[in-house]
């Protein structure tokens, strides 16, 4: 011990470090000193927050210029002055005192046995942003890490969750304010009773339940489906219940946030534009507030009257129900009996399922068995699966009062609502209500008889639906192709029973597309409803969809530029047509090159209208709080402030344009030097007098009349994506443009860039209280897909 003791003794009188990795137990740390991890990436030393006047110990990002900390250590107890000082003490804990040496202000506190004579302790601060103290200088024992104790950064590899061993809670808590790092008054942690869930509170009550873990993601972020830049991987076994998240690329620079507001955020940095821009927020509209409408109730966003009664149950209070003041909730309708011979359970799809806490799981049960065990049990309310993957798994049970439940615009899990006869049997009515009302639309469509349709089974036509005959997969569902008894070649679209659409797209769809009759847009023969299943029939279209040749490298050397020309003005003439030659006006939302499907001469059809809005003929734009549509080709207006109109689908035309030109995917593009996306490298290239560089290397342009043609496109396609609508041509005007030579007005810059991951760069964002950039940039969108249906 006495070697130890000489060792801190001459540490006073020894240089402190200044730019290592590493603290011995022989130097101490002062204000001014910091550690560098030996990348580069992480600082640790002392700091002051912001406007503040107080010293912290903390870890900070070393190569971001905006302050960026992701770890404190005195939150509670903050210096006055630059006095503070951090050493290895007698047991081997890391403690900071002030200058004096009397108040201890923070400690690893680890409760071991003093460090024998033979130790020599060491600290490291890593590249993960992990500072770790090791019982020796070889690291073979960590005896504290600082990724054990968060404040209110979630980092890459990092645990969140509980460890069943020890006891330990990886929990998150926000700061005060932007200034003051003391712990505020928002935690974000793991609910373990009844089945686990993550959760943030505000003192101390459910604040936003970000939900239980169905697989892929947290039931109540819908947008995890989509991100593109995170790995995420959830752990429950006997040692632990944990989260951890890595970015698909090292270059990547992302952290969790949970600020002073309660508000749960990935933050992506950007160098470019030198801010941290958000990938989503949590909570991110009111129903993602805590049981915003009470017991028993469902909270849709997208309805003027957010809240309603789950099946079966009714306001607990109609006079303050209707004033808007659903606290009390729903209870069970007078007179309605459970527990008959005959009753059953209505399924809720594109739910996020209620409060899990007082759920009964059973992970071994599948769905069906888990319909029959809440059957038997009379107090059982309702039922759902646990991991929504596939046909989903476990079983999910609930005994008593339904609480926060939401219904998403995408993706969900359905829960089974237990209801009695009476309401089973007008349940029944109403899809018959549903087959009628489309009924009435398709007798509109001449080109096959609906008897044809229905006298031939629509499992038989398609070989019982087999993978052999499958077309393609998305959002909607699967695409087989068919033969009816007749010999017509058919494509039939199924609504999956996981998907994210339901009977409002499907009658949509459905009334739309029998409706509108164009060459440049595809046609329906029919349809087929019969229990949960949704199925759609169309014209076969031999060659798909236009992306299946133009992002394969074989197949798009059979679009040379002419076909490529001819299938870029066939879909301007598609939606000249819905714009403003049909008796409807419609705009599209969902314009993509995996929804331009290709006949046998490799004409352009325009199809999946399911996301499709119909305008009055004086009606130019419209608002929703349902943002549908895919990353890279929704407007900013849209994106940011659910704002369509026709000019939403010129947006998406010119991003689809590009493409044809380029040969590139939006979605899966982005320049590494500039880290911009597609349309932003477009630009630059544009701004350079370079733009026959994106030009897809394997369409050979032999005369100048095709090189002039190809350069009028691409100068078409980036004044179709300007930022301002009013810029940017009606589609009339584009086809003219594409089909007369004349010289064409200079395009502004793009709305803004996109990246294949997802982030979206706003021309206009801007930093605000925190450390990121204003989350009016994209925290409202949500989509219904992301892949090619």
């Amino acid at each position: 011990m006495s070697f130890f003791l000489l060792l801190l003794f001459l540490s006073l009188f020894r240089p402190s470090s200044s730019s290592s990795d590493t603290l011995s137990a022989s130097q101490r740390i002062r204000d001014g000193d910091v550690l560098v991890s030996g990348g580069g990436q992480f600082a640790f030393g002392f700091f002051t927050p912001g406007n503040s006047g107080s010293r912290f110990l903390g870890i900070w990002y070393a190569a971001i210029p905006v302050q960026t900390v992701v770890w404190v250590a005195n939150r509670e107890n903050p210096l006055n002055d630059t006095s503070g000082v951090l050493s290895v003490d007698f047991q081997g804990n890391l403690v900071l005192r002030s200058g004096n040496g009397s108040s201890l202000l923070w400690s690893t506190n680890v409760s071991l046995p003093l460090v024998p004579s033979s130790s020599s302790p060491m600290v490291r601060l890593l590249d993960s942003g992990n500072l770790v103290l090791y019982e020796n200088v070889d690291g073979n024992f960590i005896r504290w890490q600082s990724f054990d104790y968060p404040t209110n950064i979630h980092l890459p590899s990092m645990r969140f969750g509980f460890n069943k061993t020890s006891g330990l809670h990886w929990s998150f808590t926000s700061w005060r304010s932007y200034d003051d790092p003391r712990p505020g008054n928002c935690t974000y942690k793991i609910d373990t009773t009844g089945y686990p869930q993550a959760v943030i509170y505000k003192d101390g009550t459910p604040h936003f339940r970000v939900g239980s873990w169905t697989g892929s993601r947290w039931s109540g972020i819908q947008e995890m489906d989509h991100s593109y830049i995170l790995r995420v991987n959830f752990t429950n076994d006997e040692d632990e219940i944990s989260f951890t998240f890595r970015t698909i690329n090292a270059s990547f620079t992302t952290i969790l946030e949970l600020n002073n507001t309660g508000t749960i955020q990935p933050l992506n940095w950007v160098n470019q534009s030198r801010m941290w821009v958000p990938l989503y927020t949590g909570p991110s509209d009111p129903c993602d507030y805590y049981n915003q409408c009470g017991p028993n109730s469902n909270c849709d966003p997208d309805m003027n009257n957010m809240c309603s009664c789950l099946p079966g149950f009714e306001p607990k209070s109609p006079t303050n129900w209707y004033l808007r003041d659903t606290t009390d909730g729903c209870i069970r309708k007078k007179g309605v009996s459970i527990c008959q011979s005959g009753e059953g359970f209505m399924k809720i799809p594109n739910l996020k399922i209620p409060d899990t806490s007082v759920a009964i799981v059973d992970l071994s049960l599948s769905l069906r068995e888990c319909d029959q065990a809440c059957l038997n049990n009379c107090s059982c309310m309702a039922y759902a699966s646990a991991i929504d993957l596939g046909a989903g798994s476990g079983c999910l049970m609930w005994h008593g009062d339904l609480n926060d439940s939401k219904t998403f615009s995408g993706a969900g899990q359905d829960l089974y609502v237990r209801v009695d006869v009476a309401l089973l049997d007008r349940q029944s009515k109403n899809k018959i209500n549903v087959i009628l009302s489309v009924v009435v639309v398709m007798v509109l469509i001449l080109s096959v008889s609906f008897a044809l349709i229905i006298k031939r089974r629509r499992a038989a036509a398609t070989d019982n639906f087999s993978i052999a005959n499958r077309l393609g997969q998305g959002g909607f569902g699967t695409v087989y192709k068919g033969v009816m008894s007749d010999g017509t070649e058919i494509a039939v679209k199924r609504l999956s029973e996981l998907s994210g659409q339901g009977d409002e797209e499907f009658r949509n769809e459905a009334n739309l597309i029998a409706k509108l009759q164009h060459r440049n847009l595809v046609k329906m023969l029919g349809f087929c409803l019969q229990d949960d299943e949704k199925i759609l029939i169309y014209e076969y279209l031999p060659n798909r969809s236009l992306d299946t040749f133009l992002f394969d490298e074989s197949k798009k050397l059979v679009l040379n530029w002419r076909k490529r020309f001819d299938i870029a003005t066939g879909i301007a003439r598609g939606l000249v047509y819905l714009h403003q030659d049909s008796r409807l006006k419609i705009i599209h939302r969902d314009l993509k090159a995996s929804n331009i499907l290709l006949d046998a001469t490799m004409d352009p059809k325009i199809a999946d209208f399911g996301m499709a809005k119909m305008c009055g003929g004086d009606q130019n734009e419209g608002k929703t709080r349902r943002v549908v549509g895919t990353y890279g080709y929704m407007s900013p207006e849209y994106a940011m402030g659910g704002l369509f109109s026709v000019k939403s689908d010129v947006y998406s035309f010119g991003v689809l344009l590009l493409e044809i030109i380029s040969g590139k995917k939006v979605s899966s593009y982005y320049d590494e030097d500039s880290f911009t996306g597609l349309v932003g490298h477009v630009w630059k290239l544009w701004e350079e007098g370079r733009c026959m560089e994106i030009v897809d290397d394997s369409m050979e342009l032999d005369d100048a009349c095709s090189r002039e043609e190809v350069l009028r496109c691409l100068q078409i396609g980036l004044l179709c994506v300007q930022e301002l609508t009013t810029e940017r041509p009606e589609m009339s005007s584009v086809l003219f443009m594409m089909s007369n030579d004349f010289c064409l007005p200079l395009p502004n810059q793009p709305a803004y860039i996109t990246r294949g991951d997802g982030i979206m760069l706003g021309n206009n964002a801007r930093i605000g209280p925190d450390i990121y950039a204003d989350p009016a940039s994209v925290n409202e969108v949500t989509t219904s897909t992301v892949l090619g249906r």
